[in-house]
C-alpha cells in the first residue's frame, strides 16, 4: 500500500477553465470542421450484391447514369466499390468473358470509407485529396449509409457559404 494521500478538492483547477471556442473566418469554415458527413446528401446511391454479374452492373450503372455502385453483403457490410475506371481497367480488355463474372472480381476491394460521425471536411479530403470520386459512407458499426460524390459535397459547401 503506497502512503499517497487524495487530493484536496478545494485545491482542483479545471483544466477546461480557460478553453475558448474555436473562431471560424466563414459560415463554411465552421460547417466543415464542425457538421459531420451525415450532414451531406448520402442517397441515393446503386447498390450490388458481390454475386452480380459484371454485365447485370454494367448495365445497371448505364441504366442509372451514375459511376459507381457500392458492392454489400447481405448483412450491409460493404465489400467493394465498383466503379466506370473498374470497367475500364478489369472488364473491357476481355469484356465477353469477364461479364459472367461475379462483380467481387473485378470491383475496387477495401475502398477508401468515411464514417457518418466524421466532420464534413473528411469526405472533402476523401475526394480531394485521395483522388477518390466516390467515398463510401458507414456507420459506426461499419454498415453503410450512402456515397459522398464530388456534387453532393459540392452543394454542401455551396449552403455553407454564406
Amino acid at each position: 500500500m503506497t502512503d499517497e494521500q487524495s487530493p484536496d478538492p478545494t485545491e482542483f483547477e479545471d483544466p477546461l477553465s480557460d478553453f475558448e471556442p474555436a473562431q471560424y473566418a466563414s459560415e463554411l469554415e465552421r460547417a466543415l470542421a464542425e457538421e459531420t458527413v451525415a450532414k451531406i446528401q448520402l442517397k441515393p446511391y446503386l447498390q450490388f450484391s458481390p454475386d452480380t454479374s459484371v454485365n447485370e452492373a454494367v448495365r445497371q450503372l448505364h441504366e442509372s447514369k451514375v459511376a459507381s455502385a457500392l458492392v454489400v453483403d447481405d448483412n450491409g457490410n460493404l465489400v467493394g466499390l465498383f466503379t466506370e475506371r473498374d470497367v475500364l481497367e478489369r472488364v473491357a480488355e476481355g469484356f465477353e468473358r469477364n461479364t459472367k463474372q461475379p462483380v467481387s472480381e473485378v470491383m475496387t476491394s477495401e475502398p477508401t470509407v468515411v464514417y457518418e460521425s466524421d466532420p464534413a471536411a473528411t469526405a472533402i479530403a476523401a475526394i480531394a485529396v485521395e483522388g477518390h470520386r466516390h467515398v463510401p459512407v458507414l456507420d459506426m458499426d461499419g454498415k453503410v449509409l450512402g456515397l459522398a460524390s464530388p456534387r453532393r459535397v459540392f452543394d454542401f459547401m455551396v449552403k455553407h457559404d454564406r
